[in-house]
């Protein structure tokens, strides 16, 4: 019997909720890679908005540091390439995408957070940022980018140079979340903010979204196999 997918794709009413469970940090590693894209796919083709929800308590801890240990240097390239096409998927989609950011959302997950268009955080004693700086880990260029890009910028020398990690309530000051609601209101606010969305003229969103993002995502893009090379 094969192990459930990390993550899966669910329409309702054009609306595509994709849900990451992997029944423990929702970490980012291959698997949870290729299943994302997977739902994306369905999204892309059969709905007018997505939902990216993580699982309860958590979005997402981060990329897995036991594949890193695993991988090899050329391996963990390979890993920080796919999940920067991630990003790019996700920040450039010509769909609106709504984070229902259900939890503890750090390093990788933080800026999964990023590349969604609109963030809607579980109010409580979470933890949102990126900690890279603490655990003596480089930056690579796309969580910089987007760093740039989304959080305030009285924010963002504390944020990424300093590693310092925020509170829901926190998060919405620095720019990690758009706002927070009770825990168990937080996948049904995303997914009414989506169908909102959903209304808006489809053509003109993905242009506008592409023409003020098409910089950074160029650098993204430039950066694979190169993420520390600023």
């Amino acid at each position: 019997m094969s192990a459930p997918l990390p993550a899966t794709v669910e329409i309702t009413n054009d609306i595509a909720l994709i849900r990451m469970d992997d029944g423990k940090a929702n970490a980012i590693n291959f698997e949870m890679i290729a299943a994302l894209n997977a739902a994306l796919d369905t999204a892309e083709a059969e709905a007018k908005a997505i939902v990216l929800a993580g699982r309860d308590g958590r979005f997402s801890g981060g990329f897995d540091l036991n594949a890193f240990a695993s991988l090899g240097g050329d391996g963990v390239y390979k890993l920080l390439d796919a999940g920067a096409e991630l990003l790019v998927r996700l920040y450039g989609n010509p769909l609106p995408v709504v984070a229902a950011c259900t939890g503890h959302a750090i390093a990788m997950g933080v800026f999964i957070l990023g590349a969604c268009d609109t963030r809607v955080g579980a109010a409580g004693e979470y933890k949102i940022g990126a900690n890279e700086a603490v655990t003596g880990m480089n930056l690579p260029i796309f969580a910089l980018e987007l760093s740039r890009d989304r959080l305030a910028p009285t924010h963002l020398t504390r944020a990424t140079v300093q590693g310092f990690i925020y509170d829901p309530a926190g998060a919405i000051e620095a720019g990690y979340l758009d706002m927070a609601v009770a825990p168990d209101k937080v996948e049904a606010t995303a997914m009414g903010i989506a169908a909102q969305l959903a209304m808006l003229p489809g053509g003109s969103y993905a242009w506008n979204k592409n023409a003020l993002r098409k910089g950074t995502l160029d650098r993204i893009k430039a950066s694979l196999g190169a993420h520390h090379k600023v």
